[in-house]
């Protein structure tokens, strides 16, 4: 979905691949307000499972759509403590009525690790800690929260899929018409490659992304685009989508 707006030919036209809801709303007002023309191209929808976290000492969420998941499905978090990956999430979280009782100091997996760690090493078992959170959460918590001595379940909420009607920012990539793009997470980096495939210009958008100013809103996104041909310009130091638009622009400007 492109965007339509009427816009400047100096204004840098920039893609953006959250899901179709409130985020990509948000991210399309905040470029236009940065001065940029917004190509909206949803990479990601999400399907539900059906499925809410177990009893444990801790629970973590990752996202905002699985604080709105469990909260539209009356979930209760019971004695648990309750932790966020990042701000929004928080928000998501508090706004449905939820205690928020942890926030990493960096909105990663490693941060939460970091977060947690020394806590729920504790005692001769360690605590129980329940991660709810999408079908492609990063190993990095997992792992992390077992090493530190921690039983660890997943719960899968929900499941990240390619809309069938995305792929127009290839087109304009393989054009060479995009000056930035901002990727949110490893996958919206695969899902963009794989329409760019289908499309049968897979090389040329690598190209044409590879021309303009390339922005992952942290390490693990830039490792994918790396391992995938795209060279990364802008890693913010705050993990938020906010901060990688404003420094995506500002590169390009």
């Amino acid at each position: 979905m492109i965007s339509d707006d009427d816009c400047p030919a100096s204004r840098p036209r920039v893609a953006v691949f959250r899901p179709d809801d409130d985020r990509l709303d948000a991210a399309r007002t905040l470029l236009a307000d940065l001065g940029a023309d917004p190509v909206t191209d949803p990479m990601l929808a999400v399907e539900r499972t059906g499925a809410t976290p177990r009893p444990a000492d801790y629970v973590v969420f990752t996202s905002k759509t699985g604080a709105e998941i469990v909260a539209a499905a009356g979930w209760t978090p019971g004695d648990a403590t309750v932790a966020a990956i990042g701000p929004k999430t928080a928000e998501a979280l508090e706004a449905a009525g939820y205690t928020v009782d942890l926030l990493p100091e960096t909105y990663t997996s490693a941060g939460l690790v970091d977060c947690l760690a020394d806590r729920v090493g504790d005692g001769d078992d360690g605590a129980t800690v329940e991660v709810a959170r999408s079908d492609h959460g990063s190993a990095v918590l997992l792992d992390g929260l077992r090493d530190a001595g921690a039983t660890v379940h997943e719960t899968v909420l929900y499941r990240l899929v390619r809309p069938e009607e995305s792929g127009d920012s290839a087109d304009f990539a393989a054009a060479g018409d995009l000056d930035a793009a901002c990727f949110t997470s490893s996958l919206t980096v695969e899902h963009f490659l794989d329409a760019a495939a289908e499309r049968g210009i897979r090389e040329a958008a690598v190209r044409g992304l590879n021309d303009a100013v390339v922005g992952a809103i942290g390490d693990p996104t830039r490792e994918t685009a790396a391992s995938l041909g795209l060279e990364v310009d802008v890693v913010p130091a705050e993990a938020t989508f906010e901060a990688l638009a404003r420094e995506t622009v500002e590169r390009v400007r």
